[in-house]
Protein backbone atom coordinates (compact mmCIF):
# COMPACT_ATOMS: atom_id res chain seq x y z
CA UNK A 1 0.00 0.00 0.00
CA UNK A 2 1.48 3.23 -1.14
CA UNK A 3 1.22 6.21 1.38
CA UNK A 4 2.52 9.95 1.43
CA UNK A 5 6.26 8.95 2.12
CA UNK A 6 8.46 11.07 3.85
CA UNK A 7 12.77 10.47 3.46
CA UNK A 8 15.89 10.60 5.51
CA UNK A 9 18.05 12.95 4.32
CA UNK A 10 21.55 12.47 3.11
CA UNK A 11 24.11 15.16 4.36
CA UNK A 12 26.90 16.30 2.49
CA UNK A 13 29.85 17.91 4.37
CA UNK A 14 31.05 20.49 1.44
CA UNK A 15 34.39 23.43 1.99
CA UNK A 16 32.17 25.76 1.21
CA UNK A 17 29.08 24.47 3.43
CA UNK A 18 27.89 26.52 6.18
CA UNK A 19 26.22 25.49 9.42
CA UNK A 20 22.54 26.70 9.01
CA UNK A 21 20.50 23.87 7.26
CA UNK A 22 22.53 20.97 8.91
CA UNK A 23 19.93 22.16 12.24
CA UNK A 24 16.80 21.57 10.44
CA UNK A 25 17.87 17.66 10.23
CA UNK A 26 18.54 15.33 13.49
CA UNK A 27 21.19 12.68 11.76
CA UNK A 28 23.97 15.08 11.63
CA UNK A 29 27.49 12.77 12.34
CA UNK A 30 28.72 14.26 15.17
CA UNK A 31 32.35 14.99 13.63
CA UNK A 32 30.86 17.04 10.93
CA UNK A 33 31.85 20.72 11.06
CA UNK A 34 29.41 21.77 8.12
CA UNK A 35 26.78 20.55 5.51
CA UNK A 36 26.92 22.02 2.42
CA UNK A 37 24.02 19.94 0.65
CA UNK A 38 21.06 17.92 2.22
CA UNK A 39 19.47 15.26 -0.23
CA UNK A 40 15.81 15.13 0.92
CA UNK A 41 15.05 13.19 -2.03
CA UNK A 42 17.33 10.97 -4.44
CA UNK A 43 17.77 7.95 -6.29
CA UNK A 44 21.26 8.40 -7.25
CA UNK A 45 24.59 6.84 -7.00
CA UNK A 46 25.98 6.39 -3.25
CA UNK A 47 23.25 9.09 -1.99
CA UNK A 48 19.80 7.38 -2.23
CA UNK A 49 17.59 8.23 0.39
CA UNK A 50 15.48 5.90 2.47
CA UNK A 51 11.80 6.36 3.76
CA UNK A 52 11.84 7.25 7.18
CA UNK A 53 7.62 6.75 7.75
CA UNK A 54 5.44 3.78 7.57
CA UNK A 55 5.56 0.46 6.85
CA UNK A 56 8.54 1.14 3.58
CA UNK A 57 10.76 2.72 6.19
CA UNK A 58 14.04 1.93 5.40
CA UNK A 59 13.21 0.96 1.78
CA UNK A 60 14.80 3.24 -0.74
CA UNK A 61 13.10 4.87 -4.44
CA UNK A 62 14.70 2.14 -6.55
CA UNK A 63 12.88 -0.55 -4.09
CA UNK A 64 9.58 1.03 -4.37
CA UNK A 65 9.90 1.53 -8.49
CA UNK A 66 10.89 -1.97 -9.06
CA UNK A 67 7.33 -2.87 -6.81
CA UNK A 68 5.11 -0.08 -7.37
CA UNK A 69 6.06 1.20 -10.72
CA UNK A 70 3.91 3.16 -12.31
CA UNK A 71 1.77 3.70 -9.28
CA UNK A 72 4.53 5.43 -7.57
CA UNK A 73 5.42 7.61 -10.70
CA UNK A 74 2.81 7.33 -13.06
CA UNK A 75 2.31 5.71 -16.18
CA UNK A 76 4.30 7.56 -18.81
CA UNK A 77 7.02 8.76 -16.26
CA UNK A 78 7.81 5.16 -15.93
CA UNK A 79 7.48 4.35 -19.86
CA UNK A 80 10.00 6.94 -20.04
CA UNK A 81 12.30 6.62 -16.71
CA UNK A 82 11.79 2.73 -15.70
CA UNK A 83 13.46 1.98 -12.12
CA UNK A 84 15.40 5.20 -11.85
CA UNK A 85 13.65 8.17 -10.20
CA UNK A 86 13.85 11.12 -12.73
CA UNK A 87 14.11 14.19 -10.52
CA UNK A 88 16.83 15.06 -7.56
CA UNK A 89 15.54 17.71 -4.73
CA UNK A 90 18.39 19.13 -2.17
CA UNK A 91 18.84 22.24 -0.08
CA UNK A 92 22.16 24.12 -0.63
CA UNK A 93 24.47 26.30 2.09
CA UNK A 94 26.70 27.75 0.49
CA UNK A 95 28.92 29.73 2.98
CA UNK A 96 31.40 30.50 0.63
CA UNK A 97 31.26 31.06 -3.24
CA UNK A 98 30.63 27.57 -5.21
CA UNK A 99 33.09 26.60 -8.57
CA UNK A 100 31.61 28.72 -11.70
CA UNK A 101 30.37 25.47 -13.72
CA UNK A 102 28.15 24.05 -15.90
CA UNK A 103 26.16 21.07 -16.48
CA UNK A 104 25.85 19.21 -19.46
CA UNK A 105 22.89 18.36 -22.30
CA UNK A 106 20.99 14.76 -21.82
CA UNK A 107 22.22 14.19 -25.42
CA UNK A 108 25.97 15.16 -24.85
CA UNK A 109 25.70 13.23 -21.11
CA UNK A 110 24.65 10.08 -22.77
CA UNK A 111 27.09 9.97 -25.60
CA UNK A 112 30.07 10.93 -23.39
CA UNK A 113 29.06 9.77 -19.67
CA UNK A 114 26.58 7.75 -19.79
CA UNK A 115 24.43 9.35 -17.73
CA UNK A 116 21.49 12.20 -17.80
CA UNK A 117 22.40 15.84 -18.07
CA UNK A 118 21.44 18.14 -15.81
CA UNK A 119 18.35 21.00 -15.98
CA UNK A 120 17.84 22.51 -12.71
CA UNK A 121 16.22 25.37 -10.98
CA UNK A 122 16.98 27.25 -7.55
CA UNK A 123 14.22 28.68 -4.76
CA UNK A 124 16.23 31.24 -2.82
CA UNK A 125 15.83 30.63 0.80
CA UNK A 126 16.07 33.23 3.14
CA UNK A 127 19.76 34.43 2.89
CA UNK A 128 22.16 36.88 4.00
CA UNK A 129 21.71 40.57 2.95
CA UNK A 130 24.63 40.42 0.47
CA UNK A 131 23.76 36.82 -1.02
CA UNK A 132 24.09 36.90 -4.79
CA UNK A 133 24.44 34.64 -8.05
CA UNK A 134 25.71 34.03 -11.08
CA UNK A 135 23.55 33.47 -13.90
CA UNK A 136 24.66 33.14 -17.99
CA UNK A 137 27.24 35.84 -19.78
CA UNK A 138 26.98 39.17 -19.56
CA UNK A 139 28.58 39.11 -22.88
CA UNK A 140 28.95 37.36 -25.84
CA UNK A 141 32.06 35.36 -25.66
CA UNK A 142 34.22 32.70 -26.95
CA UNK A 143 36.45 30.05 -25.84
CA UNK A 144 39.31 32.49 -26.47
CA UNK A 145 37.71 35.11 -23.52
CA UNK A 146 36.72 32.16 -21.60
CA UNK A 147 40.43 30.79 -21.44
CA UNK A 148 42.05 34.06 -20.33
CA UNK A 149 38.96 34.90 -17.56
CA UNK A 150 39.90 31.68 -16.16
CA UNK A 151 44.06 31.89 -16.39
CA UNK A 152 44.06 35.42 -14.79
CA UNK A 153 41.35 34.81 -12.38
CA UNK A 154 38.68 37.59 -13.64
CA UNK A 155 35.83 34.95 -15.04
CA UNK A 156 33.36 36.14 -12.72
CA UNK A 157 33.38 39.57 -14.67
CA UNK A 158 32.00 37.87 -17.47
CA UNK A 159 29.23 36.55 -15.73
CA UNK A 160 25.71 38.18 -14.83
CA UNK A 161 25.75 38.40 -11.16
CA UNK A 162 21.72 38.78 -9.53
CA UNK A 163 21.48 39.93 -5.78
CA UNK A 164 18.45 37.63 -4.45
CA UNK A 165 16.13 37.49 -2.00
CA UNK A 166 13.92 35.01 -0.64
CA UNK A 167 10.88 33.81 -3.32
CA UNK A 168 13.91 34.61 -6.16
CA UNK A 169 13.63 31.57 -8.69
CA UNK A 170 16.89 30.50 -10.86
CA UNK A 171 15.66 28.21 -13.93
CA UNK A 172 18.93 26.92 -15.17
CA UNK A 173 18.97 25.29 -18.44
CA UNK A 174 21.67 22.94 -19.37
CA UNK A 175 24.75 24.78 -21.05
CA UNK A 176 24.13 27.54 -18.66
CA UNK A 177 27.64 28.97 -16.95
CA UNK A 178 26.34 29.26 -13.09
CA UNK A 179 27.33 29.89 -8.98
CA UNK A 180 25.93 30.51 -5.96
CA UNK A 181 27.67 32.69 -4.39
CA UNK A 182 28.59 32.91 -0.71
CA UNK A 183 25.67 33.69 1.87
CA UNK A 184 23.26 31.89 -0.21
CA UNK A 185 20.83 29.00 0.41
CA UNK A 186 18.64 27.37 -1.89
CA UNK A 187 16.23 24.79 -2.45
CA UNK A 188 16.90 23.08 -5.88
CA UNK A 189 15.23 20.45 -7.86
CA UNK A 190 16.77 19.03 -10.88
CA UNK A 191 17.53 16.17 -13.36
CA UNK A 192 18.49 12.71 -11.84
CA UNK A 193 22.53 13.34 -12.48
CA UNK A 194 25.83 15.18 -10.63
CA UNK A 195 27.35 15.60 -13.21
CA UNK A 196 29.49 19.13 -12.62
CA UNK A 197 31.99 20.42 -14.93
CA UNK A 198 33.86 23.44 -12.94
CA UNK A 199 35.41 26.15 -15.56
CA UNK A 200 37.05 27.77 -12.46
CA UNK A 201 37.21 27.32 -8.53
CA UNK A 202 38.71 30.36 -7.11
CA UNK A 203 42.53 28.09 -6.76
CA UNK A 204 41.00 26.92 -3.93
CA UNK A 205 42.31 23.31 -1.87
CA UNK A 206 39.90 20.83 -1.19
CA UNK A 207 39.89 18.61 2.18
CA UNK A 208 42.93 17.29 1.06
CA UNK A 209 44.41 20.44 0.67
CA UNK A 210 44.86 19.86 -3.19
CA UNK A 211 43.06 22.23 -5.53
CA UNK A 212 39.95 20.48 -6.38
CA UNK A 213 40.15 19.31 -10.55
CA UNK A 214 38.52 21.33 -13.03
CA UNK A 215 36.85 20.06 -16.24
CA UNK A 216 37.90 23.01 -18.94
CA UNK A 217 37.43 20.89 -22.13
CA UNK A 218 34.52 19.44 -21.61
CA UNK A 219 32.91 22.47 -20.21
CA UNK A 220 34.07 23.90 -23.04
CA UNK A 221 32.19 21.71 -24.91
CA UNK A 222 28.88 22.19 -23.29
CA UNK A 223 28.90 25.27 -22.17
CA UNK A 224 25.96 27.96 -24.36
CA UNK A 225 28.52 30.72 -25.50
CA UNK A 226 25.72 33.52 -25.98
CA UNK A 227 23.86 35.57 -23.33
CA UNK A 228 21.91 33.92 -21.28
CA UNK A 229 18.49 33.82 -22.32
CA UNK A 230 16.47 30.93 -20.94
CA UNK A 231 18.24 31.39 -17.91
CA UNK A 232 15.91 34.06 -15.82
CA UNK A 233 15.89 35.34 -12.51
CA UNK A 234 12.30 35.51 -11.23
CA UNK A 235 10.14 36.23 -8.26
CA UNK A 236 7.20 34.90 -8.95
CA UNK A 237 4.25 36.05 -6.57
CA UNK A 238 0.83 33.91 -5.73
CA UNK A 239 -2.48 34.75 -6.93
CA UNK A 240 -5.24 35.39 -4.33
CA UNK A 241 -5.74 31.71 -3.85
CA UNK A 242 -1.70 30.95 -2.62
CA UNK A 243 -0.47 29.35 -6.05
CA UNK A 244 1.60 30.21 -8.60
CA UNK A 245 3.54 28.88 -11.60
CA UNK A 246 7.75 29.02 -11.14
CA UNK A 247 8.99 27.03 -13.68
CA UNK A 248 7.31 24.61 -16.37
CA UNK A 249 9.79 22.85 -18.66
CA UNK A 250 9.84 19.44 -20.28
CA UNK A 251 12.15 18.01 -17.24
CA UNK A 252 9.67 19.23 -13.96
CA UNK A 253 6.93 21.33 -13.33
CA UNK A 254 7.18 23.90 -10.40
CA UNK A 255 4.67 25.64 -8.53
CA UNK A 256 4.78 27.76 -5.17
CA UNK A 257 2.02 27.39 -2.62
CA UNK A 258 1.79 29.79 -0.16
CA UNK A 259 -0.61 28.83 2.45
CA UNK A 260 -2.19 29.86 5.69
CA UNK A 261 -5.31 27.91 5.41
CA UNK A 262 -6.22 24.24 4.90
CA UNK A 263 -5.90 23.42 0.78
CA UNK A 264 -7.54 21.18 -1.06
CA UNK A 265 -5.23 19.47 -4.36
CA UNK A 266 -6.73 16.88 -7.22
CA UNK A 267 -3.66 15.36 -9.33
CA UNK A 268 -6.36 12.84 -10.91
CA UNK A 269 -5.14 14.40 -14.34
CA UNK A 270 -1.69 14.41 -13.91
CA UNK A 271 -0.22 10.82 -14.06
CA UNK A 272 2.43 11.55 -12.05
CA UNK A 273 4.01 11.44 -8.96
CA UNK A 274 4.04 15.04 -6.84
CA UNK A 275 7.00 16.22 -4.39
CA UNK A 276 6.43 18.65 -1.97
CA UNK A 277 9.51 20.69 -0.53
CA UNK A 278 8.72 22.75 2.68
CA UNK A 279 11.15 25.91 2.54
CA UNK A 280 8.71 28.17 5.00
CA UNK A 281 6.88 26.98 8.01
CA UNK A 282 5.12 23.47 8.32
CA UNK A 283 2.30 21.97 7.86
CA UNK A 284 0.58 18.26 7.73
CA UNK A 285 -0.26 16.24 4.41
CA UNK A 286 -2.86 14.10 4.30
CA UNK A 287 -3.75 11.23 1.60
CA UNK A 288 -7.74 11.17 1.36
CA UNK A 289 -7.59 8.12 -0.90
CA UNK A 290 -5.88 5.55 0.48
CA UNK A 291 -6.59 2.84 3.35
CA UNK A 292 -3.20 3.00 4.78
CA UNK A 293 -2.96 3.80 8.13
CA UNK A 294 0.13 6.05 7.69
CA UNK A 295 -2.30 8.67 5.23
CA UNK A 296 -0.83 11.92 7.02
CA UNK A 297 2.80 13.37 7.34
CA UNK A 298 4.11 16.12 8.89
CA UNK A 299 6.61 18.93 6.94
CA UNK A 300 8.94 21.19 8.06
CA UNK A 301 11.79 23.38 6.38
CA UNK A 302 14.08 21.44 4.78
CA UNK A 303 12.18 18.34 4.20
CA UNK A 304 10.36 16.57 1.20
CA UNK A 305 7.33 14.42 0.78
CA UNK A 306 6.85 12.24 -2.45
CA UNK A 307 2.73 11.60 -3.09
CA UNK A 308 2.93 8.76 -5.44
CA UNK A 309 1.17 8.84 -8.33
CA UNK A 310 -1.61 6.36 -6.83
CA UNK A 311 -2.93 8.88 -4.59
CA UNK A 312 -5.24 11.84 -6.20
CA UNK A 313 -6.79 13.93 -3.70
CA UNK A 314 -4.13 15.69 -0.88
CA UNK A 315 -5.19 17.82 1.98
CA UNK A 316 -1.98 20.35 2.83
CA UNK A 317 -3.04 22.02 6.46
CA UNK A 318 -0.74 24.79 7.28
CA UNK A 319 0.67 25.09 10.72
CA UNK A 320 0.47 29.44 10.47
CA UNK A 321 1.80 30.57 7.24
CA UNK A 322 3.55 27.33 5.24
CA UNK A 323 5.13 27.99 2.04
CA UNK A 324 5.80 24.55 -0.39
CA UNK A 325 7.03 23.97 -3.73
CA UNK A 326 5.01 21.73 -6.00
CA UNK A 327 6.70 19.31 -8.13
CA UNK A 328 5.88 17.08 -10.91
CA UNK A 329 6.23 16.03 -14.22
CA UNK A 330 3.84 16.92 -17.31
CA UNK A 331 4.40 14.45 -20.37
Amino acid sequence: MLYPLKFKAQLLPKIWGGKTIMQWYYNVPADCDNVGEAWVLSDFGDYRTEVANGSHAGDELQDLLEVYMDELVGEKVYDIFGNQFPLLFKFIDATDDLSIQVHPSDAYAMDHEESRGKTEMWYVMPSQPDASIYLGWNKQVNEEIILKGISDGTLARDLREYKVRAGDVAFIPSGTVHALCRNTIVAEIQETSDLTYRLYDYNRPGVDGKLRPLHIDKALLTVDYKTAEDAVLTHPEPNDKGIVNAVRCSYFTTNILDIDQPIQRDYAPLDSFVVYMCVEGACAVKALDTDSEDHTVTLKTGEAVLIPASLNDIVIAPNGQCRLLEVYIEV
